[in-house]
Formats: structure tokens, sequence, C-alpha cells
């Protein structure tokens, strides 16, 4: 059985905030059940924090290598601002960063063939700079799979995807880079360097 928890809990917020948040809310919590509670009643009151600790440490373990907010903002817009050559060395390097091997495909609906484990992805990024996405390019990405014995496939893209084609990918399984995940995977060869 698996658990799912309500989006607007309390509990779900503060996985998605950063991990400081819970700490500092489960700190507030000691700290008032330790001035207000009565005594019998305190340790008790101040366990009722553990929670939010808990909650702490499972965000800081999640976000442990993710950048922050403005780090994501500064990472995307710098992606924004940088030409083909550029993007694709970025991302050559990022994806040989998580041991990839990583080769530019001929195939005119992929851009990259990335290799590990005995799997390959098909990624297309070319795109990644345009203001709307459709179908048609996730589309014959999906198509271009037999054709390298590819098991995943990839676009990415600083914009989000229209409906359609979010539908589409999310049906084909077709993974999204995009914003956090996109930011995350920019960051490596930066953390990478000595």
């Amino acid at each position: 059985m698996k658990f799912k928890m309500a989006e607007n809990s309390l509990f779900a917020i503060l996985l998605r905030s950063r991990w400081w948040v819970s700490f500092t809310v489960g700190a507030g919590w000691a700290l008032l059940a330790a001035a207000l509670v009565p005594q019998p009643y305190k340790m008790v009151a101040i366990l009722g924090s553990l929670p939010f600790w808990a909650l702490g440490f499972v965000a800081f373990v999640r976000q442990y290598d993710q950048p922050t907010p403005a780090q994501q903002r500064a990472l995307l817009e710098s992606a924004a601002q940088q030409n083909w050559n550029e993007f694709a060395q970025h991302l050559e390097r990022a994806w040989a960063t998580e041991g990839y091997s990583v080769a530019r495909s001929k195939d005119a609906a992929a851009d990259f063939v990335l290799q590990r484990n005995g799997k390959t992805t098909l990624v297309l990024a070319k795109r990644w700079k345009a203001g709307t996405h459709g179908v048609e390019p996730l589309r014959a990405l999906h198509q271009a799979m037999p054709a390298h014995n590819a098991q995943e496939c990839a676009y990415v893209c600083i914009a989000p995807l229209q409906d359609t084609a979010q539908r589409f990918a999310d049906a084909q399984h077709i993974a999204i880079l995009q914003g956090l995940t996109l930011a995350t995977l920019l960051q490596k060869p930066l953390m990478a360097q000595p």
C-alpha cells in the first residue's frame, strides 16, 4: 500500500520548501513548548517537534545537490543566453560528470545519444530556447527510439510544454528536463570543477 500525502498539507508544503524552513518550525515549536507548557507535559510537547526535524532532514537530503532558487534562475538565464554549441558542450560535460558516454546524434529527431549501464537514452535539446513546445518534436523523438535501440528519451527545454505536449510526454514516458531538473543537471560540471 502506497501512502499519498495531500498536496497542500503542511508536511507536503514543508517538503517542497527549503530544508531550513522545517528546522525553523521545529525549533519554534520546541521553544514555545518549553516556555508555555506546564512541567509535567513539557517533554511530550517538545517531542511534538520531532516530525518537523525529520521533515527538515528529508528535505535537506533531497535538496543537497540541488541549486537554490536564485542559483536555479541564474543557471537557466545563462542557458537561455548561450548559443547552441556552448549549450551542447555544457550538457555533454554535465552528462559525462554523471557517468554517461555522450555522442552527438546524426538523426534529425535527436541531438544526443547517451549510454550508461547498458541503457541508451535519446535526447532532443536543440529547441531548449523555444517559447512554445508542441507535440511534433516529441513525437519525432519517440519514433526515433527503435532506430537507436534506445530504452529512454528526454527532451530539454526552458519554457514549459504546452498541455497537449505534456500529456504526450507523460503517456510515452518521455523525460522532460526543465526547471529544477535542468538547473541541477547544468550545475553538475560547475560543481566538479576544482
